[in-house]
């Protein structure tokens, strides 16, 4: 009796830890996919990156538009009180 015992349990760890390597496995060719999407995505990107292949001209502020706005005074700043 004692034998078949440990018979049904040395198989059942055999079988228990085929059955980890199996998640580990799997787990393994998810994170595969994901770090491969990210590679994809970045190669797709990569322009993106480079700053001489951009073209900044559409963001560029006008001077003149600059010198209309109002400027803002500031009453009293003392921040004295925030550091006590």
């Amino acid at each position: 009796m004692k034998i078949l015992l440990i018979f049904v349990v040395v198989v059942g760890l055999l079988f228990g830890s085929s059955d980890i390597d199996k998640a580990k496995a799997l787990r393994l060719k998810k994170q595969i996919e994901i770090e491969m999407q990210k590679e994809k995505r970045y190669s797709q990107e990569q322009t993106f990156y480079f700053a001489d292949e951009y073209d900044f001209k559409g963001s560029e502020v006008n001077l003149e538009s600059v010198k209309s706005l109002k400027r803002i005074e500031m009453d009293d700043l003392d921040m004295d009180s925030v550091y006590d």
